[in-house]
């Protein structure tokens, strides 16, 4: 029996049974590779075939694609710390306690409600982000997985080198990588439609998250569009080759070891969630993207499993997804290891 075999049935069932409209997928195995690319782009108003090559909304993919390397840059060259607190950088949040390490691993216990936030403009949402959340009793105590963690670190990047974020991002990553067709600005015709809003029509070659909609390229949680081949590219070169040779060893290293303060092992390294080996328990990465991508990359076996799908077109509204999802991570799991 071929290795992968139920993994890649039940990738294959998503589409069949019309959980998710369509889906590019990639398993790698050292040189091994299963791919394919299956069912459809657009399902309303009209039927659009999905292409080989087409560009997809990661949504929070963008920050362990994106955000992170560059967090990992700036740490390299000296010019930011893992526990610096966030205060040194953006004044304008008023509570010394959170760090850099706390902003990675969402363990920062920042929250708060923002009235009306996706009415707001750019200028009055990032302020109301900066000087209306508030530091709870879970600092240092609790993951709780918040979008803002990656807007103050994306902020951060911008202070630090005068640019917005999503143009570091391109020039530090997606440029040197070689991943050609990633993009924060896709034309529309080769980017997979998302959801169907009231407001918004049908969402195409713009970001489908509201904060990454509103902020633009001052977006470090959301707004990276790539391809199949684009993450091949960074999934291979961060196991393979520390990211092409942008970082060290050692900060490599880091994100396959937990990162968080809280005493005890956690499941949280620098961005990536952590999965354990079914087979020696080393640890894996993962992460996920709301729009319905995923990765999970072990760097000590050299395999990795990339999902991109459009799970929210024409609605979000989709339960059966994440049920799904869950069962192929853990058929994955069991499988890479025979």
């Amino acid at each position: 029996m071929e290795q992968y075999q139920e993994t890649i049935k039940q990738l294959n069932a998503m589409v069949d049974e019309g959980i998710v409209p369509g889906m590019s997928y990639l398993l790698f195995d050292g040189k091994k590779e299963w791919m394919a690319t299956r069912g459809w782009a657009q399902l309303e108003p009209t039927r659009e075939r999905l292409r080989p090559g087409m560009l997809f909304d990661l949504a929070s993919l963008t920050k362990v694609v994106g955000t992170v390397p560059v967090v990992a840059m700036l740490i390299q060259e000296g010019r930011l710390g893992l526990d610096d607190p966030v205060q040194e950088y953006l004044p304008e949040f008023t509570d010394p306690r959170p760090t850099i390490r706390n902003l990675l691993t969402h363990t920062s216990g920042i929250h708060g409600y923002i009235p009306h936030r996706n009415e707001l403009p750019a200028d009055q949402l990032k302020r109301a982000f900066l000087t209306s959340q508030t530091v709870d009793s879970t600092l240092n105590r609790q993951i709780r997985y918040a979008d803002v963690n990656y807007l103050y670190l994306g902020w951060i990047i911008e202070r630090l080198c005068d640019r917005s974020v999503q143009t570091v991002i391109s020039q530090r990553v997606l440029k040197p990588l070689g991943m050609t067709t990633a993009t924060f600005q896709p034309a529309p015709a080769a980017a997979v439609p998302t959801e169907i809003q009231e407001k918004r029509g049908l969402i195409r070659g713009q970001v489908h998250d509201p904060k990454g909609y509103i902020l633009g390229e001052h977006c470090g949680c959301a707004g990276l569009f790539a391809g199949l081949d684009d993450l091949a590219i960074f999934g291979r070169q961060l196991v393979e080759n520390n990211l092409g040779g942008l970082l060290s060893g050692e900060l490599v290293d880091a994100m396959f070891k937990d990162q968080t303060p809280i005493p005890g092992p956690h499941s949280r390294s620098l961005g990536w969630k952590l999965l354990h080996d079914r087979g020696d328990g080393h640890l894996l990465i993962s992460h996920t993207g709301f729009t319905g991508t995923w990765l999970i990359l072990d760097r000590q076996s050299d395999q990795g499993l990339i999902v991109l799908s459009n799970r929210v077109h024409p609605t979000a509204r989709n339960q059966q997804y994440l049920d799904q999802r869950d069962r192929i991570y853990a058929t994955y799991l069991r499988e890479k290891v025979k």
